[in-house]
């Protein structure tokens, strides 16, 4: 447990997980602190949409623990059975990449399908729910509107509402700044630490956004090579001298992280380079 956070809502202990031979997490061992804003980082391929869906129990890790914890302590989230699992999600809510909204239904009515899906509430509450969380990201005005009427930034936002709509404990954000112009940005960035600090919850997104990022988190993981390689305070990660952390965190195209990918070397592909042509006996050149 990371022990400048004693409070965890999430934590995970020398977990493991991969696909067939390919290894994504390696024995890792990190914390989601409770009623703050934490960011998994790292380069593509790095585990971090994969550590939100084994919160999820999309996926089960294949060593060690995923705990979450509640006010009778905690349960392993991979040991879930399926109405056990059910009872776990309620407690969070999800930001899928790009919104996911579905295209068929009004912005009134997406964000009304959990309410609908889960809860038995009268039409009237249904409403003025529907309307609070959309007045909270902006888009009460908006509610008439069909998805494809709408602005990518908008259907983040759209997305938001219809994520917090059962009023979650935890809300996952898988990328939420990806597509998006800066002004987009810089409103999604304010929208999770206000609804955060406002709702009080416990916010987990995965970005690749650093400024924005480190502007907002309380917490900031960075995941490399199947294992953390920083976890910390936004400004004592930006700190860190880690060749791999530094390169990632000042954007520096040289380091460990390489731009070609490993493979044979060029000799090896292409062979020695042929001799210079000569020209033709008595050819001027």
């Amino acid at each position: 447990m990371d022990s400048s956070f004693p409070d965890p809502l999430i934590e995970l202990r020398e977990l493991s997980f991969g696909y067939g031979e390919r290894v994504i997490l390696d024995g890792v061992s990190l914390t989601v602190p409770r009623g703050k804003v934490t960011a998994l980082m790292g380069a593509s391929g790095g585990g971090k949409t994969t550590v939100l869906r084994l919160i999820g129990g999309q996926n089960r890790a294949q060593k060690g623990e995923l705990r979450l914890y509640g006010a009778d302590g905690f349960e392993d989230v991979g040991t879930l059975d399926q109405e056990q699992l059910y009872a776990a999600r309620r407690r969070m809510g999800m930001l899928f990449q790009f919104g996911a909204l579905f295209a068929d239904l009004s912005v009134f009515e997406n964000v009304a399908f959990p309410l609908r899906e889960h809860t038995a509430l009268p039409e009237g509450m249904v409403r003025d729910i529907v309307l609070m969380k959309l007045n909270a990201v902006g888009l009460r005005g908006a509610r008439h509107l069909m998805p494809s009427e709408i602005s990518g930034g908008m259907a983040r936002r759209v997305a938001l509402a219809r994520a917090i709509a059962l009023d979650p404990e935890l809300v996952m954000y898988d990328e939420p700044f990806s597509g998006l112009d800066p002004i987009s940005v810089g409103t999604a960035a304010r929208l999770i630490r206000q609804l955060n600090d406002s709702m009080g919850l416990t916010s987990v997104f995965v970005s690749h956004e650093l400024e924005e990022t480190f502007a907002i988190a309380d917490h900031v993981i960075i995941l490399a090579n199947g294992k953390v390689a920083a976890q910390g305070r936004p400004e004592d990660v930006r700190k860190n001298d880690d060749p791999l952390v530094s390169q990632y965190v000042h954007a520096r195209p040289d380091g460990p992280v390489q731009f070609h990918y490993p493979g044979p070397s060029v000799e090896q592909d292409f062979g020695p380079a042929p001799a210079p042509l000569e020209p033709p006996s008595g050819q001027w050149t």
